[in-house]
């Protein structure tokens, strides 16, 4: 079964399978819908149309839109962990920082192209949502040192988290400005991306 948001996201969350599963396609309308006609244009209703769930089944889990953004946002979050966490098994535990790096660059481009709702939603940067101590970027910072301290064999201290911090907030600039200046990213601004990130990294990494 699919990851679900985490509760907190949610008026009241899944506890049966049947349930879980009108989330999933609660939310994948909720993307797909982003993409079709953009955030200020979303609807409960039009949410309910698509995913063939009577209304009520939309306000069972989320009070309007926003909190369906953040679920989404959360959701993203989660299949991106799940992605770099694949990308790291699948390179072995002898990559070093540079691995990590290219894994957590590469698969956060890969969303931004292919994942419905990403480019409006993705982690919550574009449409701010929740809470300002959980801003979108510090979620990912946190989900990082969480994930890559163990591969790094760093402690995943403060020190850690601000390092990944500064990472995540400059790709995140430099990666919104490729895809604005091209629709799939320009590449010249992402190998600066790239080029900055590794300057970092070095620094503070090696």
């Amino acid at each position: 079964m699919k990851p679900v948001p985490h509760a907190t996201s949610l008026r009241r969350a899944p506890v049966q399978r049947r349930s879980a599963e009108r989330l999933t396609r609660i939310l994948d309308a909720c993307a797909d819908l982003l993409d079709e006609v953009g955030y200020d244009a979303l609807s409960t209703r039009a949410v309910a149309q698509r995913a063939a769930v009577p209304i009520g089944s939309v306000y069972r889990f989320f009070g309007n839109k926003r909190q369906m953004a953040d679920a989404l946002a959360q959701r993203n979050l989660e299949r991106y962990s799940e992605r770099v966490t694949q990308r790291l098994r699948q390179a072995g535990e002898d990559g070093g920082w540079r691995t990590a790096m290219d894994a957590v660059l590469d698969e956060y481009l890969e969303m931004k192209r292919t994942a419905p709702g990403f480019s409006l939603v993705d982690f919550g940067n574009q449409i701010p949502v929740g809470a300002r101590h959980t801003e979108p970027n510090h979620r990912v910072a946190d989900r990082l040192t969480e994930l890559l301290s163990g591969y790094l064999d760093r402690e995943p201290d403060e020190d850690l988290r601000r390092v990944f911090l500064v990472a995540v907030e400059t790709a995140d600039t430099l990666v919104h400005l490729a895809f604005r200046v091209a629709p799939e990213g320009d590449e010249r601004v992402i190998a600066e991306a790239r080029e900055m990130l590794r300057a970092y990294l070095a620094r503070a990494l090696d």
